[in-house]
């Protein structure tokens, strides 16, 4: 009798799991099919302030012209030789296997030529790089860059860009924006903690433990939206993620599968 109850209880909490997984995969699905995520924000596709005039387009990785290609190479090599020092030369080479990946997802941020005044400025003035994945079975829109020329850093438009960035994921049903900071990049650990108020994920090295975290020269922060993703992405501990894993594995053990 107890046997009977464990095997029913054990085959809910699969189709629970199972259902969910569904769900998620779903919710990513759609975003990921999304052309053009600006359109649902149209007082996003423009930024006059602080004297910038510029212009916002979506774009995606298997759609990149050569020269945008090279403008986001630039940016990327202007904007992380540094804080990734020796490992530069490794890191750059992934970043561009990464820029034209089909899955990965553009806002470009040009000068409006309607406003634009003088043209020597470089035609691709910075970009956001995200993308619709799980963390942790949880949903989440996964920012892998943000990048701004010089010329327009400090006027309030990365703010902007992750105002927007928030919106498409919340808009899409995602649990969280997720990101990758350098620890070496001190202003924007500090941007984005102190300013836009995200903090390090329970899922960052440092967190998941201290000792191999101190070895990792990045940190994953995250800001969430729902309080299963809260839950999950901000305040689990490593005893709460090993239990809920045993608990997922608990649940497929008595499945049997062939060759």
């Amino acid at each position: 009798m107890e046997s009977s109850r464990a095997s029913e209880k054990k085959k809910l909490k699969r189709k629970e799991i199972l259902e969910k997984k569904k769900a998620a995969d779903q919710l990513l699905k759609a975003a990921s099919a999304q052309i053009d995520h600006l359109t649902s924000f149209p007082s996003f596709c423009y930024f006059n302030k602080n004297g910038l005039c510029l212009r916002l387009e979506s774009g995606s990785g298997d759609k990149l012209s050569n020269c945008t290609k090279q403008h986001i190479q630039k940016l990327l090599k202007a904007n992380m030789m540094g804080p990734y020092g020796s490992e530069w030369a490794v890191e750059e080479k992934l970043k561009r296997r990464e820029m034209v990946a089909p899955q990965a997802r553009y806002i470009f941020v040009y000068w409006n030529a309607n406003e634009m005044m003088d043209n020597a400025f470089t035609p691709l003035l910075g970009f956001l790089h995200f993308r619709f994945t799980l963390e942790e079975e949880i949903p989440v829109l996964y920012l892998y860059e943000l990048q701004l020329d010089s010329s327009v850093q400090g006027k309030g438009l990365g703010k902007f860009l992750m105002q927007l960035v928030e919106l498409i994921a919340q808009e899409n049903r995602m649990g969280a924006v997720v990101l990758t900071v350098q620890k070496s990049n001190s202003l924007a650990m500090k941007f984005y903690i102190s300013k836009i108020r995200y903090v390090v994920s329970s899922i960052s090295p440092s967190r998941v433990d201290p000792l191999v975290g101190v070895e990792k020269n990045y940190e994953i922060l995250c800001k969430t939206f729902d309080h299963e993703a809260k839950a999950i992405l901000e305040v689990y501990s490593v005893q709460h993620r090993t239990a809920r894993r045993v608990g997922f594995m608990a649940a497929f053990s008595d499945l049997k599968f062939e060759d």
